[in-house]
Parts: structure tokens; C-alpha cells; sequence
């Protein structure tokens, strides 16, 4: 069971970090990804991390203004939103499963988190 915990409202040029904490079940074997779905579009990737490796990827919009991290101890994973613009304002979602852009490889999802970024 994953659950996404940090959106929130913001305006342009602000951060936010969003938390996607893990229960019930061991994610160590699986990467952790973030997605997103603004109002009337399709999900898209916005980053992914290896759940041991630490190895990275994000969607070119997020490079350079967004960071995934993991804390294994603490079974979660982060997304760190810097320097947002109103095209980021979306539902966000992270999800377990292999380390991937397609949303299909992955197994487990969380109900998702609100960002809305004002300009």
C-alpha cells in the first residue's frame, strides 16, 4: 500500500516535497515512480528511482527543478518540487513496480496527491 502525503496549494516559483510512504508490505525489490494527470490530460512520468540503487530518471520538464530521493529506513520516497510553474498543477501519483516511464510496469498505486500551482 503506498499513500502520497505533501500537495497543497503554491504559487509560481515555489516548492513543495511530496512523500509516498510505503505500508504492509516490503518495497525493496521495486522501483518508485511519480506520475501525473492534470485536469483532461493523460498520466504522464514525471521521475523514477531504483528502490536500492538509487539510480534516477526524470521527464525533461522536471529536470533541474525536481529530485527523487528514497529513505529506506523509513520505506519512503520523495519527490522535491523547486522553482514550480502552473503547468505543474496536477494530481500526483507515485507507484511501485520496475523502473520504467510506462505506467503499465507498475504494480502498486497510491490515491494520489493534489498540487495546484497559482501564477
Amino acid at each position: 500500500q503506498l499513500a502520497e502525503s505533501g500537495g497543497g496549494l503554491v504559487q509560481a516559483g515555489g516548492s513543495l516535497r511530496l512523500s509516498c510512504a510505503a505500508s504492509g508490505r516490503t518495497f525493496s525489490s521495486y522501483a518508485v515512480g511519480w506520475f501525473r494527470q492534470a485536469l483532461g490530460k493523460e498520466r504522464e512520468f514525471v521521475a523514477v528511482i531504483t528502490w536500492s540503487g538509487g539510480t534516477t530518471h526524470y521527464v525533461d520538464s522536471a529536470k533541474g527543478r525536481f529530485t527523487i530521493s528514497r529513505d529506506n529506513a523509513k520505506n519512503t520516497v520523495y519527490l522535491q518540487m523547486n522553482s514550480l510553474k502552473p503547468e505543474d498543477t496536477a494530481v500526483y501519483y507515485c507507484a511501485a513496480g520496475v523502473y520504467s516511464v510506462d505506467e503499465y510496469k507498475y504494480r502498486y498505486w497510491g490515491q494520489g496527491t493534489q498540487v495546484t500551482v497559482s501564477s
